[in-house]
């Protein structure tokens, strides 16, 4: 699967770094004083200054929960799922939807669990139970 690019807001190149870099175990990329780039599980995240953020809407209903938009993540294998569980946990990181399994027991069957980054970013990190249903 190719990989993707995603451009998008933060306060501050620090804390941008340190969640993303310290946190999550992203590796950093190219940087300038408004821009930083983070290699995020083989996507291009880059993360761009800003003092403008909208707000959220919680207007995604998914198995039954409110889910911010937009929000952005990653798909993972259930040991990676996991370990960046434990990581967000080691570091009191407050879960906007905590991990749990969602449509257990059905086609697309999932772990899942929202966060926000230290500039109110939502993201969604996910995990199939059978990955050859992500797209059904």
């Amino acid at each position: 699967m190719a990989s993707f690019h995603y451009a998008f807001k933060v306060k501050d190149i620090e804390s941008t770094r340190k969640f993303y870099v310290d946190i999550l175990g992203c590796k950093e990329g190219r940087s300038t004083e408004a821009w930083i780039d983070f290699d995020f599980f083989d996507n291009q995240l880059s993360a761009h200054i800003s003092k403008d953020f909208p707000e959220l809407d919680y207007c995604g209903k998914v198995d039954g929960i409110s889910v911010p938009i937009p929000h952005f993540g990653c798909l993972l294998k259930k040991d990676e799922f996991e370990e960046i569980q434990r990581k967000l946990e080691s570091q009191n990181i407050e879960f906007v939807v905590k991990p749990q399994k969602r449509y257990e027991g059905k086609v697309g069957e999932q772990l899942t669990m929202f966060v926000f980054d230290f500039s109110g970013n939502p993201l969604e990190f996910k995990s199939f139970s059978n990955p050859s249903e992500t797209f059904k």
